[in-house]
């Protein structure tokens, strides 16, 4: 509807997770980082987290683009609401793996050899599942199984556990230690800054193919960034309806106005635009983490590959 007003090809601010739209700030950059090396070096267990709306599905998807890039074989769990059958069921499938026996024991059976398979190929296989702060105790116990699938010196199996912030409380319990010792590696997404929500919103303008005219007033990004206190799901659907708004009353560019009258239809102006989330720096001695990790996986994937 607006977009031949605002001079744009596609929608800027779909919700859908669609990795052309991810926007690298240092700590997406610094979580893919982490999630390939991770999967390169065969590490097993990796966790990603983060507040809702902050990316992970996005970054996921990315990640699931690099892997059938790299031609990996992989599952992607996207509902984490099944019991232990049903979980072993959708992996088994989502991998490919053909089992007509549902006996969990035959199963395991055909998923262990099917790995082998794939192991002495030099082919990895990956699962990911995100949502999954959502996971039964019992399921996560059948995951934490999955791992000793192995070498005498490698996991078989690479494992991404993607959740909100409830999943590092829930791997907390006593009763999944032996889950929590196994994860290798962590990393998270984190709400944008003021700086970040900038590039952010002028980066899917650009994706959507936006003619390099102004679509936001400077002041109408800065109210973008309080109302949604950097949560990037929330800046899309600011955005979506201010351009909505703007288009009806042909204003553009849109103004911080608009952002407020919109603000005020779903009670965002109730937050205090004062108090923004805690975005922390890494310490110094992590600054250099992310190109770390980097050349870390760019060593292990040479020594992977055949010569």
């Amino acid at each position: 509807m607006y977009k031949k007003f605002f001079g744009l090809r596609e929608n800027p601010f779909n919700v859908n997770p669609d990795p052309r739209f991810l926007f690298p700030t240092r700590h997406t950059e610094e979580a893919f980082a982490v999630l390939t090396y991770g999967i390169q070096a065969r590490k097993g267990f990796i966790t990603l987290t983060g507040e809702v709306g902050t990316g992970k599905t996005t970054l996921l998807n990315k990640l699931l683009d690099w892997l059938h890039q790299e031609n990996l074989a992989t599952a992607f769990v996207f509902n984490s609401r099944l019991n232990v059958t049903q979980f072993l069921d959708f992996m088994m499938a989502d991998f490919g793996i053909p089992c007509d026996i549902k006996l969990k024991s035959q199963v395991l059976i055909r998923l262990n050899q099917w790995l082998l398979e794939r192991y002495r190929a030099g082919e990895t296989a990956v699962l990911i599942v995100d949502e999954a702060q959502n996971l039964s105790p019992q399921v996560l116990e059948e995951i934490r199984l999955l791992t000793n699938l192995e070498t005498a010196t490698e996991k078989l199996l690479q494992i991404v556990l993607s959740g909100q912030p409830e999943l590092d409380q829930k791997l907390s319990q006593p009763g999944l230690r032996q889950l929590r010792q196994r994860i290798t590696l962590r990393c998270k997404t984190y709400p944008l800054t003021l700086e970040e929500t900038t590039g952010y919103i002028h980066e899917r303008l650009r994706v959507a193919g936006s003619d390099g005219q102004p679509v936001f007033c400077t002041e109408a990004i800065e109210a973008l960034h309080r109302y949604s206190r950097g949560i990037p799901r929330v800046v899309n659907m600011l955005c979506e309806h201010a351009l909505i708004s703007a288009f009806v009353d042909q204003k553009r560019p849109v103004e911080a106005a608009t952002i407020d009258e919109v603000a005020r239809e779903f009670d965002l102006h109730e937050i205090d635009p004062i108090a923004q989330p805690v975005n922390p720096e890494p310490a110094g001695e992590n600054a250099s983490l992310m190109e770390a990790l980097q050349n870390l996986a760019t060593l292990v994937d040479r020594l992977r590959r055949p010569n």
